[in-house]
């Protein structure tokens, strides 16, 4: 809204105006305000939860050793987050940007799903929350209507880089002149790092390109839905998802940045993509949400995301990472959320397996896996066989699991950008 107000303003030469077609100072700006709602609106919001004893009411205690200390804690600071992320980017942001308008939209419709369950374990006192068929119908919907939008919108578009010509001793890339609708997505670890969808589809002739949007489609819903997942498992110790988040919001702002600047898209040879910059706009606010939600969340949390938040985060990352053409650097950038999730399928399927057989096994000693470096021996079920029982060999306070967590994350996401080197 103010970007509009000042561009206005601008053809009158007003001092200080011209400032607002930068997008560094916006971003920059977005950064801070955020940052500061969310920690003056958090405090508001852990008094007012606190003062109607909304928290936490159930915690497994064979699970979480210091359950019984985070019985009260207030929930739902996911609201803090979605606050902190819409104020400023609706203040700040081009609101005619079709990703922008994309990335809200997804905020504010998994933000309602993460409230439902979250309404239902706390008012409605049924700790299984929101049916699981029912959050992945919320999670596949935002996924099919982000891929559809992609598939139909005309400022949807990229200026692909086609070749790249010797010239002494440097490589210089070119980009096409004209933007256009594209189903390239960028390959890791390859030197023509670039896989067209449609190519993938070449089977169906002259209809390729219409089965190449659909697997695009169905490749958004997948990736939407498994970050979200795996950012609702993640969230299971103080502090642990909003910095492992905030981690992975400043590596996706950097590739929106790059993708949107025509010089460092020709250097780094990935697609340029007009418009992408509102991207860093709207990721600088989630970052800046995410460290503010931290002063508050970090251990002893005064305040737990609940799904309103972790929901919404995975959801963020997933359709960011779409936009920008960058789907599948998700598998190293959230690799963290990833092995979260494939423990839990481990252990679920080999749990399911052995049962039919008149057994108990299980491969960890609990899931998802940070709960696995805080389970005491003596709390393994004794009827149960565990493959992994030895480790870890002992015991970790949820802080250091949380920091060693934040420490993989930084090294994940260092190496999710240099992939744009390394091919």
């Amino acid at each position: 809204m103010l970007y509009y107000i000042f561009r206005f303003l601008e053809q009158y030469n007003i001092p200080g105006s011209h400032l607002w077609s930068y997008i560094s100072f916006r971003s920059l700006l977005t950064l801070i305000l955020s940052l500061i709602i969310s920690a003056w609106f958090g405090e508001k919001f852990i008094k007012f939860m606190r003062r109607r004893n909304i928290g936490e009411t159930q915690r497994d205690n064979s699970i979480d050793p210091f359950g019984e200390k985070k019985k009260g804690v207030p929930t739902m600071g996911g609201i803090i987050i979605i606050v902190s992320i819409l104020v400023p980017v609706l203040l700040f942001g081009r609101m005619r940007n079709i990703y922008l308008i994309l990335m809200i939209i997804t905020t504010v419709w998994l933000a309602f799903l993460g409230f439902l369950d979250d309404y239902i374990k706390i008012f409605r006192k049924d700790k299984e929350g929101l049916k699981g068929k029912y959050k992945i119908f919320g999670q596949f919907s935002i996924g099919l209507i982000v891929g559809l939008v992609l598939w139909a919108a005309p400022d949807a578009i990229i200026r692909e880089n086609v070749s790249a010509q010797p010239q002494g001793k440097e490589l210089v890339v070119t980009h096409k002149s004209e933007p256009v609708k594209s189903l390239k997505t960028t390959i890791p670890f390859v030197k023509n790092h670039n896989l067209d969808y449609s190519e993938l589809m070449g089977c169906f002739g002259k209809y390729k390109t219409a089965a190449g949007w659909i697997l695009f489609v169905l490749m958004t819903i997948i990736v939407v839905t498994a970050v979200s997942n795996g950012a609702n498992l993640n969230d299971g110790m103080d502090g642990m998802c909003a910095g492992n988040s905030a981690i992975i919001g400043v590596a996706l702002g950097i590739l929106a940045y790059v993708s949107s600047h025509l010089e460092y898209a020709s250097y780094l040879n990935i697609m340029y993509i007009p418009g992408s910059q509102e991207l860093v706009v709207f990721m600088c606010a989630f970052v800046g949400a995410m460290i503010g939600f931290l002063w508050y969340n970090a251990y002893p949390a005064q305040v737990f995301m609940g799904d309103t938040g972790s929901l919404t985060i995975g959801g963020i990352i997933g359709v960011s990472a779409i936009i920008i053409h960058k789907e599948l650097l998700v598998p190293i950038l959230c690799g963290i959320f990833l092995v979260e999730s494939l423990s839990v399928i481990i252990q679920t399927q080999l749990f399911k397996f052995y049962k039919h057989r008149g057994q108990r096994v299980r491969f960890f000693r609990s899931t998802p896996i940070h709960d696995n470096f805080r389970k005491l021996d003596s709390q393994l079920d004794p009827s149960s066989r565990y493959i992994l029982k030895k480790w870890p060999h002992r015991q970790f306070h949820e802080s250091k699991i949380t920091i060693r967590f934040w420490i993989v994350t930084i090294i994940l996401a260092a190496l999710t950008i240099i992939t744009l080197k390394i091919r």
